[in-house]
């Protein structure tokens, strides 16, 4: 009898609904407010501007499970919003910030521990307090990973300063997911969201660019890292990293090609097109594919795994099953005994 195919949407976001009001404690405008419209709903306001319009999707694990069971979808993967990622902040503050949400999502867990999985968020600004916070997060909390974002106030992740929260998050095999925030070019972005569609696909293949580019990946093997959006433009760049490599080895802090780095990465599935789909295959190998649909967010995909669905007929049961699920818990060391028991 064929074994049903268990669906982890990795990619999610959430925020606490009983979100502090950072503003009136510390008295800088940059802090996000959640504001409640009504009890099923709010928006995010940041320096007195509406920057998005949410629903208790965004907050409620219960009205999230409505639609997980609605969509097909077994499990969610949480992680906070990028725009909570405060890296610009006092580090005693984003400290702070980041321990809301890490036990906001570690209370959801616990109470749904057969529908959630959780990643935490720390602030990288320090690698001190990253460390410090990440290793709260897996060993206190539980959480299975840590979100980063693809920069720190400008700074691409192959900095020194990082250096520690890496050579820590490989040592500890703590799992890492790369989402964009305060990308590129945004004086550019104004118009047509650009800034989604163009800019935030751009500065994930920065991210990983740079990932490998600047040895991190070199330095610690171990490392494990799934780019979000499919990692943006970075797999169609690929080919051009790997000829600047070749013809300009005076630039070179890598033994190996770019392509032999690009190999260790994990990407969502996060492209909507089937075409797509197969290129990450035939490039990265479909073990190296997670199942993500951005929700609850008007980007998202709708039910999550369709690229999947649409590219079936090309795929065997034993890709499908992968890709939809059994990838992401390998990705977080995740038995699926621990959420199906």
């Amino acid at each position: 009898m064929e074994t049903r195919i268990i669906r982890v949407d990795f990619h999610t976001h959430i925020i606490p609904e009983a979100l502090p009001n950072f503003i009136e404690k510390y008295g800088d405008p940059r802090w996000p407010v959640l504001e409640k419209t009504c009890s099923c709903g709010a928006n995010i306001v940041m320096e007195g501007k509406n920057f998005r319009e949410v629903t208790d999707q965004v907050w409620s694990p219960t009205r999230r499970i409505e639609d997980m069971d609605k969509e097909g979808v077994d499990i969610q993967v949480l992680s906070p919003i990028p725009l909570m990622f405060s890296y610009w902040a006092d580090v005693d503050q984003a400290t702070e910030m980041s321990r809301i949400q890490n036990d906001f999502i570690a209370n959801i867990v616990r109470d749904y521990p057969s529908r959630f999985i959780g990643l935490g968020t720390v602030p990288m600004q320090d690698a001190e307090a990253a460390i410090k916070e990440m290793e709260r997060c897996v060993k206190e909390l539980g959480l299975k990973g840590i979100e980063i974002g693809t920069n720190v106030n400008g700074e691409n992740l192959d900095h020194p300063s990082f250096a520690p929260f890496f050579e820590k998050a490989a040592e500890w095999d703590v799992p890492l997911f790369i989402h964009p925030w305060e990308s590129l070019g945004l004086d550019r972005m104004q118009r047509h969201n650009f800034m989604y569609t163009i800019s935030y696909p751009s500065d994930t293949a920065l991210a990983a660019a740079s990932l490998i580019k600047g040895a991190v990946l070199a330095k610690y093997p171990n490392l494990k890292i799934c780019l979000a959006h499919g990692g943006g433009s970075f797999p169609y760049l690929l080919s051009r990293l790997e000829q600047g490599w070749n013809v300009w080895p005076h630039l070179r802090e890598i033994e190996k090609p770019p392509s032999y780095y690009a190999k260790k990465l994990y990407f969502d599935s996060l492209i909507y097109d089937p075409h797509n789909l197969h290129f990450l295959i035939e490039r990265f190998g479909y073990d190296k594919i997670l199942m993500g649909s951005d929700y609850p967010f008007l980007l998202r995909e709708i039910n999550p795994g369709k690229v999947v669905d649409d590219a079936a007929a090309a795929l065997s049961d034993e890709v499908k099953r992968a890709i939809l699920g059994a990838n992401a818990l390998n990705f977080l060391n995740v038995d699926i005994k621990e959420v199906t028991s």
